[in-house]
């Protein structure tokens, strides 16, 4: 097995530190840099905006690994210092404070960078949910908010939703799609997501857009609708997705497409991989390009990348997962379904709140979703690992 002369981690999430895992686990024991742009110790999200936005966790329990574990790396771990630059020729990285780090391999995992409104940054009132900060500061806003407005019917929108609901607090939903998370999983079980929001008590102003944001004195009022509607807010959650966070390698050559494009092995260029969400690979069972954004991916990914760079020559072609838990339902995801797609109940009832919806194109299984269900939702994912699988027509 060759190596190597060194790796550079860009990027100090779940992951950038998954693929440092990866490589000394695979026997890889040259030297390893990993570079973060925030200060605190690698963390993991998915629970920013649950456990810990709700206040059931500590934010240092979300830690990926503790400083005893991060030491067993025997990693240079650089944190607090956003990379800026790239030049692939000579693989080097520059970084906000003037560093220069040059490696054998670079690994880009970035991440995202929240969506936001035009004016919102001079609004205090407004928050996004991106890191542990940004939890911390909403879930102060929330316990003493009088009214919420969270702008965004996605994962993230519907899941800051259901937890400032708990917390207690008047939450409006707003939105363009009809029904909430209609893009990953249709009507049918958007809108069972709808009506266990509005049976929770959150108010749904589903299928408008947002023009702007009202402020009085330097502090946000309200939302403003394409209606002509204002909704009156003291609080404002901006959840309208993500982009890639590329800026740094705009001058670099690389090709980038809503995302670091790589080919089938997550290969940018030559000495050059991407892993998580900041990353766009080819797939080949499926024929397409795909960009990922949770956090099953980003650990299978850097499997993935950890292998190529040894040598191991490995496609990465995952049937893709996720899940979602909103109040007391756990929503688990197998394939890509899609609004396209046709969803069909096979298991279970929406009435009892337990069920498997399927989903098919052209009669093939691409996705199945399972709500409260989770082990006939693992007994049915082998028909779309049967349909992933085959190679692309």
């Amino acid at each position: 097995m060759s190596a190597p002369a060194g790796v550079l981690v860009v990027g100090a999430s779940a992951a950038g530190i998954a693929t440092a895992d990866a490589l000394r686990r695979k026997g890889y024991r040259d030297s390893l840099t990993l570079l973060g742009a925030e200060t605190h110790l690698p963390y993991d999200r998915p629970p920013l905006s649950k456990q810990v936005l709700s206040g059931i966790w500590e934010a240092e329990r979300v830690r990926l690994r503790s400083p005893e574990k991060l030491a067993e790396l025997d990693a240079d771990i650089i944190l607090g210092d956003p990379a800026v630059g790239l030049d692939p020729a000579t693989r080097t990285v520059r970084t906000a404070s003037g560093r220069a780090l040059t490696a054998g391999t670079i690994v880009v995992a970035t991440g995202l960078r929240p969506r936001t409104l035009p004016g919102q940054d001079g609004l205090t009132g407004v928050h996004v949910l991106r890191t542990v900060d940004d939890s911390l500061a909403l879930r102060s806003a929330l316990l003493s908010a009088t009214q919420v407005v969270v702008v965004g019917d996605g994962v993230l929108g519907t899941e800051i939703a259901a937890t400032a609901r708990g917390m207690g607090a008047d939450v409006t939903l707003v939105g363009p799609q009809p029904v909430p998370m209609a893009s990953q999983f249709g009507t049918l079980v958007g809108g069972l997501l709808g009506e266990l929001h509005a049976e929770r008590g959150v108010r749904l102003r589903l299928g408008t857009a947002v023009e702007g944001l009202t402020g009085r004195d330097g502090r946000v009022t309200g939302v403003r609708l394409d209606t002509g509607d204002e909704l009156p807010a003291d609080v404002v959650v901006v959840a309208l997705g993500a982009a890639p966070a590329t800026e740094w390698l705009a001058e670099s050559g690389l090709q980038l497409d809503n995302g670091l494009v790589c080919d089938s092995r997550c290969r940018a260029a030559e000495g050059i991989y991407g892993a998580g969400d900041v990353a766009r690979w080819r797939h080949d069972p499926l024929g397409v390009s795909l960009r990922l954004e949770n956090r099953t991916n980003a650990t299978m990914q850097a499997n993935a990348v950890a292998a190529n760079i040894l040598g191991e020559d490995q496609p990465y072609s995952p049937v893709p997962h996720f899940w979602t838990d909103q109040y007391d339902t756990k929503i688990q995801v197998h394939g890509l379904p899609t609004a396209a797609a046709e969803a069909t109940i096979v298991d279970g009832d929406p009435a009892d709140g337990r069920f498997v919806a399927m989903y098919r194109r052209g009669g093939a299984a691409v996705g199945v979703l399972g709500w409260n269900m989770p082990k006939q939702t693992r007994l049915r994912r082998g028909e779309v690992v049967e349909a992933l699988s085959a190679p692309a027509t």
